[in-house]
């Protein structure tokens, strides 16, 4: 009876044997062949990715520009002579150049997001702290918001800056 318990192991031995390295095999050749389906579909979805980002970038970047204190007055001359009218158009124009540019943030890091939204904050705290009561006209009011503006605790320039770093890392 032990002969046979013995020659049923021998004889079983080298099938559990085989069986184990064919699965521990085939466990490591599926494991290899996900990780490389994983990096070709990484790397499809990155070269479509990576022009929509750079895209989002310039809008931003654009975005920036154009509510700095020197482009933005520039830009919008005031339509009335009222102080109060050149501020709502100031703030409106702010606004809207935001709320346009407001998807492209899918595609900027959160501490990046946030740094523009603090520059668009600060331009529009800057405009409605302004007292317009003390100006006679809008053009008396432009130098003091070019002043007000540039003094920014977080100005577009400053987002530019984490902006530009932020992608720099794409290009690399």
């Amino acid at each position: 009876m032990e002969n046979q318990i013995l020659s049923l192991i021998m004889y079983c031995l080298p099938a559990v044997v085989t069986g184990t390295i064919a699965y521990l095999f085939f466990k490591e050749h599926t494991h290899n062949e996900n990780k490389r389906r994983d990096f070709i579909l990484k790397e499809v979805a990155q070269k479509e990715v990576l022009p929509t980002r750079l895209q989002a970038y310039e809008r931003l970047t654009l975005f920036l520009e154009r509510i700095s204190a020197h482009h933005l007055l520039k830009r919008v001359s005031p339509i009335s002579n009222r102080p109060i009218d050149y501020k709502d158009l100031l703030i409106a124009n702010v606004e809207q150049e935001f709320e346009h540019n407001q998807s492209q943030q899918i595609y900027v890091s959160f501490p990046c997001w946030k740094m523009l939204v603090a520059a668009k904050n600060g331009v529009l705290q800057t405009v409605i702290e302004i007292d317009e009561k003390k100006y006679k006209s809008a053009d008396d009011l432009r130098p003091i918001l070019l002043n007000k503006l540039s003094e920014c605790k977080v100005t577009p320039e400053m987002a530019l800056s984490v902006l530009k770093k932020e992608v720099s890392r794409y290009l690399k």
